[in-house]
């Protein structure tokens, strides 16, 4: 099962203040057991959204929106691609998410991914075929 671990935004990641020595230690040492233990697929952190954009859609017209965006609680400043058994095993590994992060004040949500089993007949061998060649691309042989 596939999940996406999602560090949610604070003010301080907001205000774009970079994480000390000792968090980027933990962080990197956390990551690293993921890999070792071969349920890391992917993971970043985010910059804050003063630096991004949201593409809004009002009857198919696109609207631009520069941030940064209000409610920081909703926002996400990070994110880890995990596979793993379970629900419980993601939130067992989430369970061990470095201390310092946040000052021991932060909140993870833990979110399964779709697999093509969950659409049942409306995803096609057709769509199976292009998902499988575009999955391909861009992976070393």
């Amino acid at each position: 099962m596939k999940f996406m671990v999602i560090r949610r935004a604070d003010a301080e990641t907001e205000a774009g203040v970079m994480p000390g020595a000792e968090l980027i230690a933990d962080m990197t040492q956390f990551h690293e057991d993921a890999a070792k233990a071969g349920i890391v697929i992917a993971g970043s952190g985010l910059m804050p959204t003063s630096r991004g954009a949201k593409v809004k859609f009002n009857n198919g017209r696109p609207t631009v929106i520069d941030g940064p965006f209000a409610e920081a609680k909703e926002l996400i400043a990070g994110y880890t691609l995990i596979e793993v058994p379970s629900r419980e095993a993601a939130i067992e590994w989430v369970k061990g998410w470095p201390r310092l992060d946040g000052h021991g004040n932060v909140e993870i949500e833990i979110r399964q991914l779709f697999t093509e089993e969950d659409f049942g007949d409306a995803y096609t061998e057709a769509m199976a075929s292009r998902d499988a060649a575009r999955n391909a691309l861009g992976k070393p042989e």
